[in-house]
């Protein structure tokens, strides 16, 4: 029984519930229909609905109207209106409650305070930036000299967070905070409803924390505490950090009208740490290196990594083009001619695909790697919300390439006729010398070799030796006889 179901039902949710008490045979009385709801009553589908708009309207309106006094009291009056003290305050008691009422209760409004120990770091840290250093120096610098980081120094309040080090967010978070000008600051996030499912909207909402943009945000008109730099310092921060961002851009836009081919990139990775190796071009060489900053070495202690890893290409083709040149040995040529012909009559019938749908595929990697960079960020201690942020929207992301991947193209892609062994010999004989033709081909031609080869390279410092995996990119099925080998000629 419902008493109000103005109050019950918000906006769908009586269409999307009801038929399951249907279902189930159970009645659902409401007092404004006389008792319990007919589902074959045509009044009744439509009063109900309309219960659930009366409702949906008032939260509309409820929300509306307290986030305007919230507004109100921040511009007008400076009230700080709760949340987490940033780093450099704390939070302090301002007296009893400007409503009589909720005074009488007890209530007490409170302030943002100097936090004696963290004040200080704050100037400074604002001061390094404008003398030209960048975040992960400041980062690097805080942390060599052992003061606390702000989940640390504020443990309480940060208990899912790594305490080791300064992290070059935490340091962007603060020269982004316009409250150390002393003027509160509100409105930088908001609330959003985001359906589950685009393709099942029955399943509803789900509530995230979204950014709102600069100008969105509302500052108090006069200061609400006490100031820990100026608005010229402030100001001078955010100079400092546009005139950076417009030279990277330059350097980006640069770097990409001249860019190079790398024939392993994002094929070595460092067995140290597990991560991948940058390729660089030093004095018309190119080399794989992996750098472990200052940062990264205070949150792993038990890591002994050298400042940096270098492995040069050239030294690694040569190695791996010879290894693959070995296949087109004489004494291994009948034998790789026949692997070809297998691989050929098996590319012949798989299932073409659009170029919507290699589209799709690569789509799902990338996506993949975004997942694997968000984790590691919630690792490493990111913001939780705005990492589940990030983390379903490459999900959403994800769940829509593969939905075109899975489509069926409109029209019937003609299939490629394999080669044979006799066409294939041929092709081989016609190049020549393999491994001189492997050797000197352009770094373009050589990339996609490597890709359909699944060439891998772990390089390990300490041995100088490059561990090198080749696992096929082809398409391939692997399956087991359920009976075992109880019965091996029925395989």
């Amino acid at each position: 029984m419902i008493g109000e179901p103005q109050r019950t039902f918000y906006g769908n949710q009586f269409g999307n519930t009801f038929p399951v008490f249907v279902h189930f045979r159970i009645p659902l009385w409401v007092p404004e229909v006389g008792g319990p709801i007919d589902p074959d009553n045509e009044a009744h589908d439509l009063v109900m609905p309309v219960f659930g708009g009366m409702s949906k309207g008032e939260r509309n309106r409820i929300k509306i109207r307290v986030r305007t006094a919230m507004s109100s009291q921040a511009q007008l009056q400076g009230r700080y209106l709760g949340g987490r003290p940033p780093y450099g305050y704390r939070i302090a008691d301002a007296g009893p409650h400007p409503n009589p009422s909720k005074a009488a209760a007890g209530q007490r409004i409170h302030k943002l305070d100097l936090d004696p120990v963290a004040a200080p770091v704050v100037q400074r840290l604002f001061t390094m930036y404008v003398d030209g250093m960048s975040y992960s120096a400041i980062a690097a610098q805080l942390t060599r000299e052992g003061i606390p980081c702000p989940s640390a120094h504020d443990a309480t309040r940060n208990p899912h967070r790594k305490k080791t080090a300064w992290q070059q967010g935490a340091v962007r978070a603060i020269l982004l905070n316009p409250r150390y000008t002393g003027h509160e600051v509100w409105n930088k996030q908001r609330k959003e409803e985001r359906l589950l499912d685009v393709d099942d909207v029955t399943l509803g909402h789900r509530t995230h924390m979204t950014h709102n943009p600069p100008d969105e945000w509302i500052h108090s008109n006069e200061p609400a505490h006490e100031a820990i730099i100026s608005s010229d310092l402030f100001d001078a921060a955010h100079s400092v950090r546009t005139q950076r961002a417009r030279n990277q851009g330059r350097q980006e836009r640069a770097g990409k009208q001249g860019a190079r081919t790398y024939a392993l990139r994002g094929r070595v990775r460092c067995s140290l740490c597990g991560r991948k190796m940058q390729p660089a071009t030093i004095r018309s060489h190119v080399y794989y290196r992996c750098e472990f900053k200052e940062e990264e070495a205070a949150l792993y202690p038990d890591l002994t990594h050298p400042r940096t890893v270098y492995l040069r290409e050239d030294s690694v083709c040569q190695a791996l083009d010879r290894w693959i040149a070995r296949a087109f040995a004489p004494d291994r040529l009948s034998a790789t001619i026949e692997a070809l012909t297998h691989a050929s009559a098996a590319a012949s019938t798989a299932e073409p695909q659009t170029p919507e749908q290699a589209q799709a595929r690569q789509a799902i990697k990338d996506c993949e790697r975004r997942l694997a960079r968000y984790q590691a960020a919630l690792d490493a201690g990111a913001d939780p919300a705005v990492v589940t942020q990030w983390i379903n929207e490459a999900q959403r992301d994800k769940g829509a390439a593969r939905k075109k991947l899975d489509a069926r193209p409109a029209v019937t892609l003609k299939r490629q006729s394999p080669l044979d062994a006799r066409q294939i010999r041929q092709i081989t004989e016609s190049l020549g010398d393999v491994a001189q033709r492997i050797q000197t081909a352009a770094v373009e031609k050589k990339g996609p070799l490597y890709d359909s080869l699944g060439i891998t390279i772990s390089y390990e410092n300490a041995t100088r030796t490059a561990t090198v995996r080749s696992r096929s990119s082809s398409p391939y099925r692997q399956s087991l006889c359920p009976r075992g080998d109880l019965n091996p000629h029925a395989r």
